[in-house]
């Protein structure tokens, strides 16, 4: 067995076991405080309210263990189980050249992977969500949007994947630069995109109605100097009743969005604040450094896959018999989550770190108190937990925990 082998092996054992760990001890602290609303929420949630959320809770994280049980296996099968090897030689077999042969063995397995996801994609929607009331989904709509989905992945993901696939046959040493150029470029454009034509294909937007909703949030926008394209107002509860804003768009696209399951359970002021919150991430220009951060990761990546892709050991190691770029690409994709997961934590800390700021801002641009209360409408609303395991809460949560948010929000306030 290769020493690469035995590596991925190890790193995906002890990845799998954290994260199995982490959802136990998440699953045991929320549940030994499922008996009583924590004193500082207790004149704003009801016992019901509590025990629904670790409820929700315990069931998403029982779901997502088996989810994590079954991923680390199939990812074996692709790799060390021959399953990849198996996909390329039959594609191999048609005598196409290089970079059709790449495209279509992508193609395949994001359609192979997608097809074994859909079992999971079901349960989650149409059980879980469904016994909590969330789910406004049908199937109709579920599955038209994985229609919608893989037709988009076509027109944007082909051409896409064709353009780096021939920079790694093509551009010599330096290939793994210009593909980093390309794809930075792709994703500025997708950033303008998105809003204007893609996401409308799949919900509709409308703009927000005249009244004191607007009034409030053209206030806001004119006293904190920001530009956008329009506020608008989607309709999230064809698929869940879920309530979230954000902004989306990039440059002059920009625009704010809001779920029509959030207006309906908020105060103009309400609103307002949370607006406040979410101009606070565009203020701090968090937006913007998380794309830098991106950006450099991805750089990094490449870089790391240039040197990859000429190591037979790298193909062999992970159950490949034969070297090529598209290969190289698929399996760096697979396996590269096994050996930076412990990466996670320090973003989640740095992305906790930027919402204590955009709540900052958003305590001096409008009424602390009236984001304290739109957050705990939204912790109600979602069901979000009050209770979660710190450690847990340290490695995947990018929003600090209900109590210390709202504990730093009044200090401030």
């Amino acid at each position: 067995m290769h020493t690469f082998t035995i590596l991925f092996i190890l790193f995906l054992l002890v990845t799998s076991g954290v994260q199995l760990w982490l959802s136990l001890r998440q699953a045991k602290h929320v549940g030994d405080h499922r008996a009583a609303v924590p004193d500082e929420f207790a004149d704003k949630v009801t016992l019901d309210e509590h025990q629904k959320a670790a409820d929700y809770t315990h069931a998403k994280g029982s779901f997502g263990r088996i989810n994590l049980v079954i991923g680390a296996i199939v990812l074996l099968l692709w790799t060390l189980g021959g399953g990849l090897n198996w996909l390329d030689e039959i594609v191999r077999s048609y005598g196409y050249g290089p970079l059709t042969t790449g495209v279509i063995v992508i193609i395949a397995f994001s359609i192979i992977s997608s097809i074994i996801d859909i079992p999971s994609s079901l349960y989650s929607s149409f059980v879980i969500e469904e016994k909590f009331g969330f789910n406004k989904l049908t199937l109709k709509v579920f599955f038209m949007d994985m229609v919608k989905g893989a037709l988009l992945s076509v027109v944007i993901g082909v051409p896409l994947i064709l353009l780096v696939l021939w920079l790694m046959e093509s551009a010599g040493d330096l290939w793994w630069l210009y593909a980093w150029i390309a794809l930075t470029a792709f994703s500025i454009l997708m950033m303008w995109a998105y809003p204007k034509f893609i996401s409308p294909i799949f919900n509709k937007f409308e703009p927000l109605e005249e009244g004191e909703v607007l009034d409030r949030i053209k206030g806001l926008l004119t006293k904190t100097g920001f530009n956008s394209d329009g506020v608008f107002v989607m309709d999230g509860s064809k698929r869940s009743s879920h309530g979230n804003a954000y902004f989306t768009g990039f440059g002059k696209t920009k625009r704010i969005v809001f779920f029509d399951t959030l207006l309906k359970g908020m105060s103009p002021s309400q609103v307002e604040a949370v607006l406040a919150h979410e101009l606070g991430h565009f203020k701090h220009k968090h937006v913007f450094k998380g794309m830098i951060i991106s950006m450099i990761m991805t750089l990094v990546g490449f870089a790391v896959l240039a040197w990859l892709m000429k190591q037979d050991w790298f193909y062999t190691a992970l159950g490949v018999q034969q070297s090529s770029t598209y290969m190289a690409l698929l399996l760096f994709l697979l396996v590269s989550p096994a050996f930076t997961f412990f990466i996670g934590p320090i973003m989640s800390r740095w992305s906790r770190k930027h919402e204590f700021e955009a709540d900052a801002f958003a305590a001096q641009q409008s009424d602390a108190g009236e984001l304290i209360s739109a957050l705990v409408g939204l912790y109600k609303k979602n069901a979000g937990t009050l209770t979660p395991d710190p450690l847990y809460s340290a490695f995947y949560d990018s929003h600090p925990p209900a109590s210390i948010r709202i504990a730093h929000l009044k200090q401030i306030g």
